[in-house]
């Protein structure tokens, strides 16, 4: 039985002989009068008889409001939300609509029908700071299943469900992630009592959510591939193009990025073929000279290979990668 404040509601009336009722109103509020309200009704009657008149009071009638059992569940993201090689995060408000605190069961499932992957649940966790901004480490995480802190009623609470894509998602994919809110005392058709489990002692009904919502938001794939294709072409000591002793051979390695995403610590890199030599400070990225050393820029090169760091690379780009031996 959940413990709460008791209001008491005194409305009186007054019965005259032509039985004229006049009531006091309360103020309406959102989730209406709020669980385990008393509302005392007392009336009173005025009379004459000869050259006598007096009054007289009923007895005064307790009726104990009992607990609606109501939620609203709301996705927060309104456009997709690009997911690519880190977690995102996935906003949903929980709305206690009832008129008692109530506590509710969150249930995130990521296999919903058409999708084109499910998603990766990592963590399920809740606005305990009311910043409205996940905050890892400080935000109370909740297990799939298990329950928020306790709702006022009208009250509103941001859940946060952090994602991953799974393994073989592409780009372009979209998928949906429902979270379901379940009060805690109980779901069930609308008008079902939990006898004595309302707020301030009363029971508990269910209203016309069932006690339960859910609501999905979406998200989309944003990742690329990488395509690299490489070509050679030679000089020779005689102005030609064979492959003889001395000649050198131009080799060019052509990176190519595809999709709306973006490829992360790309690198290009490639060995010195057997009979060959490196030629020293050939190295070249997108016609830029790069030096051999390891330093300040992206290339690294020497008698045993070279080995380009591209970093992030959106899609939709093309890297150039040059450098040169020579036939032994």
């Amino acid at each position: 039985m959940k413990q709460g404040h008791i209001t008491i509601l005194r409305l009186t009336s007054a019965v005259t002989a032509g039985f004229t009722f006049a009531i006091v109103p309360q103020a309406a509020q959102a989730a209406g009068v709020l669980a385990g309200t008393l509302i005392e009704n007392t009336a009173s009657a005025t009379y004459s008889s000869g050259t006598a008149s007096g009054s007289v009071s009923s007895n005064t009638v307790t009726v104990k409001v009992d607990e609606l059992l109501d939620v609203a569940v709301a996705g927060l993201t309104t456009t997709p939300v690009t997911a690519g090689s880190t977690s995102v995060v996935l906003e949903y408000s929980i709305t206690n609509t009832g008129n008692g605190g109530e506590a509710f069961n969150v249930t995130v499932d990521p296999a919903v029908a058409g999708n084109g992957f499910d998603a990766v649940v990592q963590t399920i966790a809740y606005d305990s700071n009311g910043n409205g901004t996940y905050d890892a480490g400080v935000d109370t995480v909740i297990t799939n299943g298990g329950a928020t802190s306790s709702l006022a009623a009208d009250a509103s609470l941001k859940v946060f469900v952090i994602v991953t894509l799974p393994a073989g998602a592409t780009d372009g994919q979209s998928s949906q992630v429902r979270l379901t809110a379940d009060a805690v005392t109980g779901t069930g058709t609308p008008g079902t009592v939990f006898t004595g489990q309302g707020e301030g002692g009363g029971d508990a009904v269910v209203g016309a959510s069932g006690a339960s919502d859910n609501a999905t938001d979406q998200m989309i794939a944003s990742l690329a591939t990488v395509a690299l294709a490489k070509s050679a072409s030679i000089v020779d000591p005689f102005g030609g193009s064979q492959p003889v002793p001395g000649a050198v051979i131009t080799y060019t390695l052509v990176a190519t990025v595809s999709g709306t995403g973006q490829a992360e610590g790309l690198h290009v890199t490639d060995i010195i073929p057997a009979g060959t030599t490196y030629q020293v400070s050939s190295l070249k990225l997108d016609g830029a000279s790069l030096t051999d050393a390891a330093d300040a820029d992206a290339g690294v090169a020497g008698a045993s290979g070279i080995d380009v760091d591209l970093g992030t690379v959106a899609g939709g780009t093309t890297k150039t990668v040059k450098f040169d031996v020579k036939i032994n």
